[in-house]
């Protein structure tokens, strides 16, 4: 009797201790495309170093615009690769649609994008943008949902990208039009957070990194580029400062995490300009 009593209360810790876990889990998913990815990457493996549970998930397409966001969800196309974490469990499912992203899980936050080189066009998100956001609020289960938009980053300044020369081939004239572009349209939805990965990367820029952040001119470094990025994502949804992080991906070394940490710190505390780190 008092064995069966002993496994019955180690049971019940056991689905106690599971529920605690998933009431714990932070879900997250973005509408995105390679730049929510290379936001992403290692968000997973820093929440897990800081005790912290996570689901997040991107419906990708390479290259994709709010507008053929909006043009997939109104057309309910099963176009997406569908990448989904769970607590550092990777997922990949092809050919799924916008709607049933949506429904897979009763996400916390659900974080909006524009592609990259229209992302300092602030022309080019309204009226799709609030379209696609009026769709996604009619879809969601959570009631309780909170939106985000991640905040790109400019290019480097060799790049070669065709849609830097809606910039001028200027770097800093390219992050300022993003800050901007974001800030506005973030204040027209009523939209209160926005994931300053442009001002990580551009502070990180200010480093002894220098302008290596990007591996092809427009991508993030497989490294210390995309770990910037998730430890901007980390401090943005968990509250807790990034400096500090135990985790770091392999290649990554101790300076360059802790520029990458302090770089996304600094963005978290003054998101919409660059803070200097010639201190690193």
């Amino acid at each position: 009797m008092k064995a069966q009593h002993s496994f019955l209360l180690i049971l019940c810790l056991l689905i106690c201790s599971s529920l605690q876990a998933q009431n714990d889990t932070i879900k997250i998913l973005a509408i995105g495309n390679s730049f929510a990815d290379d936001g992403i990457e290692y968000l997973d493996e820093i929440a897990l170093s800081a005790g912290k549970h996570i689901i997040v998930a991107n419906t990708y397409i390479g290259g994709c615009s709010i507008e053929r966001h909006l043009d997939n969800a109104r057309h309910d196309r099963h176009a997406y690769l569908y990448r989904k974490n769970i607590d550092g469990q990777y997922s990949e499912e092809h050919d799924k649609s916008l709607l049933e992203a949506i429904h897979d899980e009763d996400w916390d936050y659900i974080v909006l994008q524009q592609v990259s080189s229209l992302a300092g066009q602030y022309g080019t998100y309204f009226p799709d943008l609030a379209e696609l956001m009026d769709y996604v609020k009619k879809n969601v289960t959570n009631p309780h949902v909170q939106y985000a938009l991640q905040q790109t980053w400019a290019y480097a300044k060799n790049s070669t990208h065709p849609g830097f020369f809606h910039y001028g081939k200027d770097q800093q004239a390219m992050y300022e039009d993003v800050v901007f572009a974001y800030n506005q349209a973030a204040r027209m939805l009523h939209i209160s957070i926005i994931i300053p990965t442009g001002t990580a990367i551009q502070n990180a820029r200010s480093s002894s990194l220098g302008d290596t952040l990007c591996r092809d001119g427009y991508h993030l470094n497989l490294q210390y580029g995309r770990y910037t990025a998730a430890c901007t994502w980390f401090e943005t949804f968990f509250g807790q400062s990034s400096v500090g992080i135990v985790y770091r991906p392999d290649g990554v070394t101790e300076q360059q995490a802790s520029i990458a940490q302090n770089a996304a710190h600094r963005a978290i505390l003054c998101p919409s300009a660059v803070t200097p780190m010639t201190d690193f």
